[in-house]
């Protein structure tokens, strides 16, 4: 066996994914398909003030749904409501706790007006990511997430590193799946 180290090896495991399979899927979406909403009631990413669950976070002039406790079963979300979990609650705030990146959360976060600022959004906060990931020596893969990471605080950073990863693949194929599912409802003759 080649030489290798574990980090080498945690960012092979979403890189591959990135460049192969979840990036590409997202090139060419525009804002009629990032803003659809699959069923009624949906959440989504919206206007300051137009808002229709019982929260709406967002420092700038679009807001995110949610609520709490989230109701069961919960809303179908859409594509800018996936991504802005992406960009808020799997990358942001992990790159603000153990990176430097700026403070994130859902309701300080300026969530983007269109399909193209959201795509760059995503770029910038995986690129940091991968970054502060590619940091982390063998040690500090070892060392304890911290009070930030809630239930997993005492658990070693490559776990976080190996969750975020699976987070990134898990709800980009569902943006994969929702683009797919838009492309063939809103096709002429349907």
């Amino acid at each position: 066996m080649s030489d290798f180290t574990w980090n080498q090896l945690l960012r092979d495991q979403i890189e591959w994914h990135w460049q192969h399979q979840l990036r590409a899927r997202l090139e060419g979406m525009s804002d009629e398909e990032y803003f659809w909403e699959p069923a009624p009631g949906s959440w989504n990413v919206r206007p300051r003030g137009t808002g229709t669950a019982p929260v709406q976070g967002g420092s700038g002039e679009m807001t995110i749904d949610f609520a709490f406790p989230e109701p069961v079963p919960a809303p179908m979300t859409t594509i800018a409501w996936r991504l802005g979990h992406v960009l808020v609650g799997v990358l942001a705030a992990r790159n603000a706790a153990h990176f430097g990146g700026p403070a994130a959360d859902y309701e300080s976060f300026r969530y983007a007006t269109t399909a193209e600022a959201a795509l760059a959004q995503l770029d910038e906060h995986y690129g940091r990511w991968l970054v502060g990931v590619a940091a982390l020596g063998e040690e500090e893969l070892r060392r304890p997430c911290g009070p930030t990471e809630g239930g997993f605080a005492g658990e070693p950073m490559a776990t976080l590193v190996l969750l975020v990863h699976r987070e990134l693949i898990h709800h980009l194929a569902e943006v994969a799946l929702l683009r797919d599912l838009y492309a063939h409802t809103h096709r002429e003759g349907n």
